[in-house]
């Protein structure tokens, strides 16, 4: 679920969910996750809605009017704004913090057919549209880093930067068509069994009590929703959409990764104008809620590092 497949094809990257709906009264939003939105310590928000009827679940923490850019945080595939839930406190008395659930994922219900990365980044930029914010940090977790690079193409005036959360290991990295069907045929044939794997792939076996609850929370997302967003976060490796699409980015961009996968540096700089990495050692793809205490400290200085730009 990072920025380029790795390792004989063992992972991914991802993040979305959302709801498209016909225009009726009432937009309605269920909790289907183990752990739901409205456990986290944020006001829920009114749904942003997209052109396309689009609605799209939003919490906020701290004061709005508050110094310095909103943070906007984005999750990861078959993931939800919960899985930011130890970066609330931290940071919502520096900044305005918002979270979202994308198409199809926690309090965001959807039909719709396709779940790609630009109709994630409209959907993000509705809600940024909707609170009134002049000047944003976008920070996204593993695919959820292509849904802000797609995002801040619709928003140049507003996003100042770019946080990638465990991502953006390659923007180059050619993925194959037999790589690709290798990685989501077991999500076809037994999606639990098939998320159970993919997880485990991202993870360190440190008996961690978080690796059990990301498998199974994971595991519930709707089949169908993360079927169609992994096609659509990797086709862009298979096209070499995803290099060109920070070819069109002027903002500086800083990846917080773990160590368990390599990042190229140079890959990057050669599509992005401005990139630096802070690397954690020694974690793996769910760092910010494995070690909060590493990982927060690592985001403010991201955050900071964009600022003095």
């Amino acid at each position: 679920m990072g920025g380029g497949p790795a390792h004989d094809g063992e992972r991914v990257f991802g993040s979305f969910r959302r709801l498209q709906a016909e225009p009726r009264p009432v937009l309605e939003f269920r909790a289907l996750r183990a752990l739901q939105f409205h456990a986290l310590p944020v006001a829920v928000a009114p749904p942003a809605l997209a052109e396309n009827r689009v609605a799209v679940g939003v919490g906020v923490a701290g004061q709005h009017g508050q110094e310095g850019p909103v943070l906007v945080f984005v999750h990861g595939w078959s993931c939800d704004a919960s899985y930011w839930r130890e970066q609330v406190e931290y940071f919502k008395e520096k900044y305005h913090v918002v979270l979202i659930d994308l198409a199809g994922h926690g309090r965001s219900m959807s039909d719709r057919e396709n779940y790609t990365m630009e109709a994630f980044g409209q959907d993000v930029n509705a809600v940024v549209e909707s609170i009134g914010s002049e000047k944003v940090i976008l920070i996204g977790h593993s695919m959820g880093a292509l849904v802000i690079a797609e995002a801040a193409r619709l928003m140049p005036e507003k996003a100042i930067g770019l946080v990638a959360v465990d991502d953006l290991q390659n923007v180059e990295y050619p993925l194959g068509e037999e790589q690709l069907k290798e990685m989501t045929t077991p999500f076809k044939e037994d999606f639990k069994e098939g998320v159970r794997g993919f997880v485990l792939s991202m993870l360190r076996s440190d008996n961690s009590p978080v690796n059990e609850w990301v498998i199974s929370d994971m595991s519930l997302a709707d089949p169908g929703v993360a079927l169609s967003a992994i096609n659509g976060s990797l086709g862009g490796y298979l096209t070499g959409d995803v290099a060109r699409l920070f070819d069109g980015l002027d903002l500086p961009v800083v990846a917080v990764n773990a160590d368990l996968w390599p990042t190229d540096v140079e890959a990057n700089r050669r599509h992005i104008k401005d990139f630096e990495l802070i690397e954690l050692d020694g974690l793996d793809h769910f760092l910010m809620l494995k070690a909060p205490e590493r990982f927060n400290p690592a985001l403010e200085q991201a955050v900071k590092m964009i600022l003095k730009k």
